[in-house]
């Protein structure tokens, strides 16, 4: 029997397979790999019995476990399945924002004087990590990007201040009472310190990593931000963006993922 095979078709195969391809990443990231292989082998079953065989009672159990499953996968896996629909709306969002901004940039006069401050915001950032660094001075910084932290600015103290070497280095010096927690920047300004962020609950953290960058992957994890660590111990500065680490970023590359952050 001749089936039709058209570009529709093969548009559907492809959704599919990235949707898999996804569902795999978001599996290996979260470290539930074993989890995304069983479901497989559970689907292709369930296709056999139900679809090849058509073994009418074990097929109407296997639906009714597909129906059950589902909500239990939505109530495991809801943080991961949190942060994939805030990625979606985020990069809708930003995508919206950057043609308003490119259509007002034309015309901006005071562009030049933004560029300045951007500079001068990105520098002061990243001497400030440098100077820490130096001194072994424990640091957790999140650069705000397109996604709200409202949730977890709201767990901190408020500062709304302008962004500069001496009061990034006072807020995380060890006699400070905000040095404990995360600081917020976010449109050019300090906007709270001592926050609370969550903590990641991926098993390939190196075991030399502390709380502080178990926070900055789990924040990184949900939202789009990007999480500056300088470790206590070690002095050396780690980046945490999209899920996963970056260690011993030298200055450059420091200066470069920030200034990339606070487009």
């Amino acid at each position: 029997m001749f089936v039709s095979f058209g570009i529709k078709d093969i548009i559907d195969i492809l959704c599919v397979a990235g949707l898999l391809y996804y569902v795999y990443r978001l599996m290996k990231d979260s470290g539930s790999l074993y989890v995304f292989y069983g479901v497989l082998v559970f689907i292709a079953i369930w296709v056999a019995v139900s679809q090849v065989l058509e073994m009418r009672l074990l097929g109407t159990i296997f639906d009714k476990l597909v129906s059950v499953g589902a909500i239990a996968f939505i109530i495991l896996f809801q943080d991961d399945i949190r942060r994939f629909l805030l990625t979606i709306g985020s990069q809708r969002k930003m995508l919206v924002w950057t043609k308003l901004l490119s259509r007002r940039g034309k015309n901006d006069k005071n562009s030049a004087e933004a560029m300045r401050k951007k500079n001068e915001n990105v520098t002061n950032v990243v001497l400030a990590c440098e100077q820490m660094s130096k001194n072994n001075v424990g640091a957790l910084i999140v650069l705000q990007r397109s996604m709200s932290l409202t949730d977890i600015i709201k767990t901190g103290v408020v500062v709304d201040a302008k962004i500069s070497v001496r009061l990034i280095r006072n807020i995380f010096f060890k006699n400070s009472p905000l040095h404990d927690g995360a600081m917020i920047i976010s449109n050019g300004r300090i906007v709270a310190a001592e926050c609370m962020l969550p903590s990641s609950n991926s098993i390939g953290i190196p075991k030399d990593f502390g709380t502080r960058h178990r926070a900055a992957l789990g924040m990184a994890e949900q939202s789009d931000a990007v999480v500056i660590v300088v470790s206590e111990e070690t002095g050396h500065i780690t980046i945490a963006r999209k899920g996963e680490f970056k260690g011993n970023v030298s200055t450059g590359e420091l200066e470069n993922i920030v200034s990339s952050a606070m487009t």
